[in-house]
């Protein structure tokens, strides 16, 4: 009887390979829960930071309207000293900041008169016809920067009504149903400087050199003389006066009482066939101005730019809120 007894012990007791699958089960669960417990703190962590992200993005747009009304009062008041110019040495061009704005919030601002730079909806005129003064001041502004005249054609053709493209250089539908992927020319004003970078070979580092001298604001919007950059300014005249040393030229403005250089100034430079065709051109005014704030909340840095016009009665107001420059 013991020794059946002993037997039946031994054969209730599970074999060495069931016990390895159980303790096999185990592990796997543990790991299992392991994983799930992983992956719901992943998720809280990253439902906590775009949360986070959230807030501070919407916080950045409330002081981004903040500096635009800061700028929008220091237009005002240069307009009421001298409502006939708009120059540097007004004040408004200088950068605020970096200001702690509410603790934690750090803002820092300037001002840049668009009105200073070529405009390129200026190259077609409202009939869809090319202006000949302001295509041929921007193959000259090209050549000064070391780019090729002809993509003042290729321009002229994005821009006019026609699909004719220009003699000698330019480009038309023929060419850009060519590129990969195929696209048309928009045949109309463009809204953005960046649309040079749709010119087919223009590329990036061609646009890098141009992009700090071109705007893309409404027809028949003048250039101001008074903010103009050097090479904007000699692309008219057809010679380097101003361009061949920009520092004297800062310093000049910065040390003028009033716009420099003035109409009459810049009447000087120019011979007297050019100045014939460029006159109607200039202004000493500007309404046109862009934002650049930079706002940093904690290790959050967010770059805002705001389109500001400002209509004649000295009123400011945002027209355009983007996230890049151009």
């Amino acid at each position: 009887m013991p020794g059946r007894a002993r037997r039946r012990l031994g054969a209730c007791s599970p074999p060495r390979a069931q016990r390895g699958i159980a303790l096999l089960v185990a592990v796997l669960l543990v790991a299992l829960g392991t994983i799930l417990a992983a992956a719901i703190a992943y998720e809280n962590a990253m439902t906590f930071r775009r949360g986070g992200a959230t807030y501070a993005f919407d916080q950045a747009l409330l002081v981004q309207q903040a500096a635009e009304a800061l700028a929008a009062y220091g237009l005002r008041l240069a307009r009421q000293s001298d409502p006939q110019h708009t120059y540097p040495a007004q004040g408004w061009g200088q950068a605020v900041g970096p200001v702690e704005v509410v603790p934690g919030v750090m803002l820092t601002a300037q001002l840049e008169d668009l009105q200073g730079r070529f405009n390129l909806n200026n190259l077609v005129q409202q009939d869809g016809t090319p202006d000949a003064v302001q295509v041929t001041a921007f193959q000259q502004l090209l050549e000064m920067l070391g780019l090729e005249p002809k993509w003042a054609g290729y321009m002229v053709d994005w821009i006019d009504r026609d699909i004719v493209p220009s003699v000698p250089e330019g480009a038309e539908d023929s060419v850009y149903m060519g590129q990969v992927p195929p696209y048309r020319t928009p045949n109309r004003y463009i809204t953005n400087a960046s649309e040079l970078l749709a010119l087919p070979g223009f590329g990036r580092d061609r646009y890098v050199t141009l992009s700090p001298y071109v705007t893309a604001l409404p027809y028949g919007t003048g250039l101001n003389v008074c903010t103009a950059a050097g090479p904007v300014l000699d692309a008219y005249l057809g010679h380097g006066d101003f361009s061949s040393d920009p520092s004297g030229l800062a310093k000049n403005r910065a040390a003028a009482s009033g716009c420099f250089p003035s109409l009459s100034d810049y009447q000087a430079a120019a011979q007297a066939g050019v100045w014939k065709g460029i006159s109607s051109k200039l202004t000493m005014t500007s309404s046109y101005f862009r934002l650049t704030s930079l706002i940093a909340i904690g290790s959050s840095e967010f770059n805002l730019y705001s389109l500001l016009l400002q209509d004649q009665s000295g009123q400011v107001r945002p027209i355009l809120r983007s996230y890049t420059p151009d």
